[in-house]
């Protein structure tokens, strides 16, 4: 496809300045696109035309920074700006309501709040597209209701697509520069033509020209989304099946076995590793939504069923690991190394190791939870309240303690130096819920090293 118009010459828009939002907006923004940002949060809009990023996510804030004062992103509570966009990225977010469904209230909000904007617009042909994570057949609704609002005619007087995120919370910066795919879904060719133009002029002044899928319909988009988390989080939730089955034969350690399976070139090792489970805001939310939308459709879905019971059993089969090798979990102290869902993120929700946390303190243990990033261990007390204690210092963390976890595995905790725990732990029982370590060092060094998958040391 010919490219028809300079980068420095598209108009965006982007409605929902969360992780997706802000984390696209800035990226666009550093490379010369101009955008407009908006969001009802005042104090965010404040925060980020301060050059100030509300949310912690590794080499965003420079971005943020320098796009702001380029004068290239605006951030704003109006919608009226938009009216000069070509295309309406809507970011929002779709959490999940008390049955699993998923909550479109969000997205269905931006489309009537963007009604007045598009019947104003002055841009050729504006585009609304779809990035938020919703169930199939979202994006033509979103469609239905501006034209609802507008009488506008989706098709003829603006268009609407489906342009999922494949973003990785503490790698999204990363994500937007070189996705592993664009994937566009357009409600009809016009649509689809111009998200792709866009992409391509992006990506080709990058250098980085990742592949871009278009498919022939939004809903085909949509369910690319949904299937690739489920798929992702099968794989999680299919490993820590398998560490529980490996736990239980002496000898057995569900590494050892990943590799094995991952020398067979139909096999992916990537998302096998044995954990406490996934959490975060895509993966527990994305299976329940599947789910839910799926008994809508009639269809039985018993393999998300069983990828959802296994993740959220997996910290009630830790505590019960460890209240075996206590004896009881009452009265014990029990530090928790890790309180965000996964590495270089503050991000705590859905995290397992607040889930265990909470299983821990309900048995009747004193709980600490460390993390080396402070704003985690804020967001995790403002979660779970007074049932632990927090502390960033490793010292104060495991002095006195009977047991420790490694509940998230970051960078830190890996170059510990394991004459930390025999030193200041009353017991020095470390259970290994990330397989950060390698076993015969942990014990060499004098450590009671026990981990998710690890079967007894064969007589």
């Amino acid at each position: 496809m010919a490219i028809r118009r300079a980068l420095a010459e598209w108009r965006i828009g982007i409605v929902g300045l969360g992780y997706v939002g802000l984390t696209t907006a800035a990226v666009l923004a550093y490379h010369g696109v101009k955008v407009t940002g908006v969001d009802v949060d005042a104090a965010k809009v404040e925060a980020i035309n301060r050059g100030e990023a509300p949310i912690y996510e590794p080499g965003l804030n420079k971005l943020l920074r320098e796009a702001i004062e380029r004068g290239t992103l605006y951030a704003t509570t109006s919608y009226a700006p938009l009216r000069e966009a070509d295309i309406i990225f809507i970011t929002v977010g779709t959490p999940s309501l008390s049955d699993g469904s998923i909550n479109l209230g969000y997205v269905f909000d931006a489309a009537e709040k963007l009604a007045d904007a598009l019947a104003a617009s002055t841009a050729e042909y504006p585009v609304v597209a779809v990035k938020s994570t919703v169930v199939p057949g979202t994006t033509r609704r979103v469609a239905g209701i501006i034209e609802e609002q507008t009488g506008l005619h989706p098709g003829r007087d603006f268009g609407a697509a489906s342009n999922p995120e494949f973003l990785r919370e503490g790698r999204a910066v990363e994500d937007t520069l070189n996705p592993s795919r664009v994937v566009i879904g357009g409600i009809e060719p016009r649509s689809a033509s111009q998200l792709k133009e866009f992409w391509q002029s992006f990506y080709q002044r990058l250098g980085t020209n990742p592949p871009i899928l278009v498919v022939d319909n939004p809903e085909t988009a949509e369910m690319i989304k949904y299937a690739s988390n489920a798929f992702l989080a099968m794989k999680i939730s299919f490993a820590n099946m398998l560490a529980r089955i490996c736990e239980k034969i002496t000898g057995c350690d569900i590494v050892e076995v990943v590799k094995g399976m991952a020398r067979d070139p139909r096999i992916n090792p990537a998302f096998l590793g044995a954990g406490l489970g996934y959490g975060g805001s895509c993966f527990p939310k994305d299976v329940k939504a599947l789910t839910a939308h799926a008994r809508s459709l009639c269809v039985e879905p018993r393999l998300l069923e069983a990828i959802d019971w296994v993740n959220e059993t997996q910290p009630h089969h830790i505590a019960k690991r460890l209240e075996e090798l206590l004896n009881t979990l009452r009265g014990k102290t029990v530090t928790i190394l890790g309180a965000a869902f996964k590495p270089d993120t503050d991000d705590v929700r859905e995290s397992r190791a607040l889930a265990l946390a909470k299983i821990l303190a309900e048995r009747g243990a004193r709980v600490r939870i460390h993390d080396p990033n402070p704003k985690a261990l804020e967001n995790a007390k403002r979660t779970l309240g007074p049932i632990a204690e927090y502390t960033t210092s490793m010292e104060e963390a495991l002095r006195g303690a009977d047991a420790a976890v490694i509940a998230t595995d970051w960078e830190h905790y890996k170059s510990l130096n394991p004459a930390l725990y025999t030193r200041l732990m009353r017991r020095p029982l470390l259970f290994d819920a990330r397989r950060i370590y390698d076993p015969q060092t942990m014990k060499k060094a004098g450590v009671e090293y026990h981990a998710v998958g690890l079967g007894g040391d064969p007589k």
